[in-house]
Formats: C-alpha cells, sequence, structure tokens
C-alpha cells in the first residue's frame, strides 16, 4: 500500500498571529485528502518582507532556514499565495550561487504549493461536501493569480457547495491595494484600492468576501469596518473546511 504523502504545512505569521483558525482549517482539509500533516516548530518567516525591503542577506539566511525546516517533506503546503510564491519563486533567486543551498532551494521550490491549488491539481479534490448558505465573492491575491497561477482551483471547489453563489467581480484582476509594504508606503492610494475593491463586491451582490491570502482580507476587512459597509471576510479554507461557527475577521464572539 502507498503511504500517505507527508504535508509539511507552512502557517505563515499572518495566520499564527492573526487567524489561527485558517491554520486549524487547513490541516482538516489536508487531513481529509489522505495527507500526512505535520507543522515544523522551528518554522519562522518566508523572508518575503526582508526580500521586498531589498534586505537580500537577511532574507536568504531566513531561507536557509525554512530549507532546513521542511525539505524532508514530500510537499510544502501554505494557505497563502504570497508566502508559497515567496518559497517556489524567489528563494532559488535569493540562494542563487550558494553552494550549500541553491540546490536544495530548487528542489524544494519543486514540491511547495498554494493550499487549494494542492487540494485540487495534486490531490484531485474536485467537490467540497459541505454546506455555506452565503453569497461570496472572491479576490484572488496578486500573488496567488499572478505567481502562482491559481484562479480555477478556489472557484471550482467553492462551486461545489450547496447553497453558496459565487458573485462575479468586475475587476477581479486587480489589486486590493494591500501589496505588504506598498499599503504603509502610499496609504491614500492603498486605501483608494480597498475602497474599489469593496465596491466592486458590493455591486456584484456580495456579503462574505473570501480569499486565500490573509493579507489581503486584513487589509478589507479593516477598510471595510472603518468606512461603515456590512461585508464580512473569511479566508477560503474556512469554508471548504466548514470551520464558519466562528466570527469572520473583525467581528467579535
Amino acid at each position: 500500500m502507498t503511504r500517505p504523502p507527508r504535508v509539511g504545512l507552512f502557517v505563515t505569521c499572518l495566520v499564527d498571529l492573526a487567524r489561527p483558525q485558517v491554520g486549524f482549517a487547513a490541516v482538516k482539509l489536508l487531513e481529509a485528502a489522505g495527507c500526512n500533516v505535520n507543522v515544523p516548530s522551528t518554522q519562522t518567516c518566508c523572508g518575503q518582507p526582508a526580500w521586498n525591503a531589498g534586505a537580500d542577506v537577511l532574507a536568504a539566511d531566513i531561507a536557509r532556514q525554512v530549507i532546513e525546516a521542511f525539505e524532508a517533506f514530500d510537499y510544502v503546503v501554505a494557505p497563502s499565495g504570497s508566502c508559497a510564491s515567496m518559497i517556489k519563486n524567489h528563494f532559488p533567486e535569493a540562494l542563487a550561487g550558494d553552494p550549500r543551498f541553491e540546490k536544495r532551494a530548487r528542489a524544494l521550490a519543486a514540491k511547495t504549493h498554494e493550499l487549494v491549488s494542492f487540494l485540487v491539481n495534486v490531490r484531485g479534490i474536485t467537490v467540497a461536501p459541505v454546506k455555506c448558505d452565503a453569497k461570496v465573492a472572491y479576490h484572488d491575491s496578486c500573488s496567488s493569480l499572478r505567481e502562482m497561477g491559481v484562479a480555477n482551483e478556489p472557484r471550482r471547489l467553492l462551486g461545489s457547495i450547496e447553497g453558496l453563489s459565487i458573485c462575479a467581480l468586475n475587476d477581479a484582476q486587480v489589486c486590493c491595494g494591500f501589496g505588504g509594504l506598498f499599503a504603509v508606503k502610499y496609504p491614500e492610494i492603498s486605501a483608494r484600492m480597498a475602497d474599489d475593491k469593496l465596491a466592486d463586491a458590493e455591486k456584484a451582490g456580495a456579503e462574505l468576501v473570501l480569499s486565500a491570502d490573509l493579507g489581503c482580507l486584513l487589509h478589507l476587512a479593516g477598510r471595510a469596518a472603518r468606512s461603515g459597509r456590512p461585508l464580512r471576510f473569511r479566508h477560503v479554507a474556512e469554508v471548504l473546511a466548514d470551520m464558519n461557527e466562528e466570527p469572520a475577521l473583525g467581528e467579535t464572539a
């Protein structure tokens, strides 16, 4: 009998600090897909903030630590296109020329996946056997869409959920304005971009906004709260794992 694949779950900093239930949802989904899931206790950040800020040496140090923590697994899966992209697309670049880690970085990159695309494309999951009575808008994060090529997979699983209807956004491929340091360096532009995204969701008739990147969701949820919009926000893994009983982002019990 073939053994279950060993998956190292890269939890991400934002999930760990702001929304741990996304990590639990990811474990639930991966185990239901027949995986043996491990969460290495030595994992830290993926290094993307340092990489984007031009601190290449620090980013490379973090990349080495991540490689050592995860390279023994069959797959590395992250509930974030942003962090998955850092490992898959930028670790080889950050460690190019390093005689000890360049080859290992490429090997880790080859087996790193965003959560929903892993479920659909690697594990062959095409139906989410759950219920969710809601009109939802799905927001594609820039990293998931442009760097990881993930677009149809979350919509395919969401479209299989009983009671759920997907409201198509007019500008689905437009950034929400978060962009990590972009939101800090250009707050007025960032806020306007978030407002446009929220208005698009409301115009589409959505009541719940989903995404696979918590950074985008925190940005949009914060802006919605400050502007008095009634939209609610969840990570897509929470809905797919039928973990909707907890308050949405920004809500209290």
